[in-house]
């Protein structure tokens, strides 16, 4: 299938890895010249052949020199792919609500909902003569606030309004924009022996193997495994894609089933 998308621009941030990492590939793999941002450039982004810009999208200031330096080189944008997030990660992130401080409450709601603020005020200029889409990877823990670090869930629900205020007041100029919403992906988050998955192993008295085994059943995923970062980027690159053109302000939810509610 041709998704039409030879020779448009996009922006992607936290690309150094799992769904940016992908994202950034299945992108260029159809023909899109590609900015991409992470605060540390890997080799893995270097052999995408896409142009890296190392940044932190945490800062005030990072967004607008992600977007500056994309449109010098690319010129107008058709595509930003909001994807930088975290703070899933470090102390205490098992330990419930009493136990975040607000610098945690802070970071998570800088990474996961202000760079996509900052970084689509900055784009939005460029986006809109191309009537260009935004795609905002959100989380299903924004659904199910429960199942996450209540500080990292909470952010992500409030990325996912965004998207869908943002559909409202941009759609009549052509602007689409869309959540997609992943549950367990095979990631650092889950893999990494200092990330989210190997404290909660911890807390539960687990080996973090023994985690990794049980989880999709845990979650409800009918799959019965981890979604993979390249089913993901397949689904940011359709909706990218002119072919998506009636789809916008849509939560598109990639989990494995475990979302049970209609």
């Amino acid at each position: 299938m041709d998704l039409q998308l030879d020779g448009k621009t996009a922006v992607v941030t936290g690309a150094s890895r799992g769904i940016g990492l992908a994202t950034v590939a299945a992108l260029t793999e159809e023909g899109m010249r590609v900015v991409a941002a992470a605060r540390t450039v890997t080799p893995e982004l270097k052999d995408t052949g896409a142009v890296t810009v190392a940044v932190d999208l945490s800062t005030p200031d990072g967004p607008s020199q992600l977007i500056d330096q994309a449109t010098a080189q690319l010129g107008t944008l058709d595509l930003l792919v909001n994807n930088v997030g975290g703070g899933d990660s470090g102390e205490s992130q098992t330990s419930g609500f009493l136990a975040f401080t607000d610098r945690q409450w802070n970071e998570a709601l800088g990474l996961n909902l202000l760079a996509a603020v900052r970084t689509t005020r900055t784009a939005l200029p460029s986006l809109l003569p191309k009537r260009g889409a935004i795609v905002n990877i959100s989380s299903n823990g924004a659904r199910m606030p429960h199942a996450g670090p209540t500080p990292y869930t909470t952010a992500k629900a409030a990325l996912t309004a965004f998207g869908k205020a943002l559909s409202e007041e941009f759609g009549a100029q052509g602007i689409r924009v869309n959540t997609v919403s992943p549950g367990p992906v095979r990631t650092a988050m889950w893999e990494s022996p200092d990330g989210y998955g190997a404290e909660l192993a911890a807390a539960m008295g687990l080996e973090h193997e023994q985690l990794l085994a049980r989880l999709p059943a845990a979650a409800g995923m009918t799959t019965g495994r981890f979604v993979e970062p390249s089913e993901v980027a397949a689904l940011v690159t359709y909706l990218a894609s002119p072919l998506a053109g009636s789809i916008t302000g849509a939560d598109h939810i990639i989990d494995g089933g475990a979302i049970k509610t209609v």
